[in-house]
């Protein structure tokens, strides 16, 4: 069923689909027997083997299931109901950024079907730190006053504005992480996407410091501190992930988000030509799989599984999930699977899942 409507919803331009089909979905979900019959049809079976426990220095999260979905799919906090009743165990909102912004110009996401793979260059599009923390704030009051301990777990992908300094970026992410301190339960540094400029240049070790050292500073004085996690990109050098390693272990990092778009085009069954006219942009998907993993089994063999990893690129399955796992990750995340494999993705990897002895 899925297959036919997203034929049909592939004739459409990547953005404008994306944001029909999830105010769609909000539709949906303000029906209360819909959203129930949403819930029941997508959420995976109650199952002891999936849940997930992620345990820092900080606190114990424990998720209902490990997969979850990356950064830059709800940027702005607007559909954490709707994404709860998918069945995702956890939800990255972001990447938030100080004040709000556009984004580049359209169009800036694109779709390779022949390689089930995207392209986006969107630039951090986003509300702002203040506006999204409102919303979030408006989710965890609902929650109380509904008397329901909500099962998915947020975190806060956090970035700098393009029109900041890379020497003043590490202020940018202070002011991010504490308008958002209070209503996610981590964050996510990311200081690794192709389509801010200058913006790789921060996962270089000193700025990386700075940026990192300052947040533990902050969080450590909190009576509830916040699990930190950085997310790097698959283009990373061994001797640069190695670097970020020796950096985690120094400042006690919670984890590492393995991995970010690819700036690479090597492989792709799509004409070099149709490449060549979408320019510049980050590619997801399939073709980010064997890199992903490759970095997971970096970091698990240099720490000794001491630095959790969530798994990220390339994951459509049940299998896809379990080679991340067993590469050494805790969770993973989907964002182009769920594209293209449609809103059943968790119910469907949960099913198949094989979780590694």
């Amino acid at each position: 069923m899925y297959t036919l409507l997203r034929n049909m919803l592939f004739l459409f331009p990547p953005e404008r689909v994306h944001y029909f089909s999830m105010n769609l979905l909000h539709f949906l979900c303000s029906i209360n027997w819909i959203r129930k019959g949403i819930k029941k049809r997508f959420t995976p079976p109650g199952n002891d083997r999936l849940i997930t426990v992620l345990q820092t220095k900080h606190s114990t999260l424990t998720f209902s299931n490990p997969v979850g979905l990356g950064a830059g799919f709800d940027k702005n906090a607007k559909y954490l109901r709707e994404l709860e009743c998918l069945g995702f165990g956890f939800v990255e909102i972001g990447t938030v950024t100080p004040k709000a912004q556009p984004g580049n110009d359209k169009p800036r996401l694109f779709r390779l079907p022949k390689d089930n793979a995207l392209i986006n260059r969107m630039g951090f599009n986003n509300d702002g730190a203040a506006m999204i923390a409102g919303r979030l704030r408006q989710w965890r009051e609902q929650q109380n006053t509904n008397r329901h301990t909500p099962s998915l777990i947020i975190g806060g992908n956090i970035g700098k504005n393009k029109s900041t300094a890379n020497e003043d970026a590490w202020k940018d992410y202070e002011i991010c992480f504490t308008a958002l301190f209070n209503y996610v339960d981590y964050f996510v540094v990311n200081v690794s996407s192709p389509n801010t400029p200058g913006l790789r240049a921060l996962q270089e070790k000193d700025a990386l410091r700075k940026i990192l050292q300052n947040l533990q500073n902050i969080n450590i004085t909190r009576p509830n501190s916040k699990p930190i996690l950085l997310k790097i990109a698959p283009d990373l050098s061994d001797e640069q992930i190695n670097d970020v390693i020796d950096l985690a272990q120094e400042i006690q990092l919670d984890g590492i988000v393995a991995a970010n778009t690819t700036i690479g085009r090597e492989g792709l069954q799509t004409p070099a030509s149709v490449i060549s006219r979408i320019g510049a942009g980050g590619l997801s998907g399939k073709p980010v799989q064997q890199r992903s993993t490759q970095i997971i089994q970096q970091i698990t063999r240099q720490t000794h599984a001491s630095i959790p990893v969530i798994g990220s690129g390339g994951i459509f399955s049940g299998n896809d999930a379990a080679e991340k796992l067993k590469a050494g990750a805790i969770l993973v995340q989907v964002w182009t699977g769920f594209i293209y494999e449609g809103p059943g993705i968790v119910k469907k990897i949960c099913r198949d899942l094989v979780l590694p002895e």
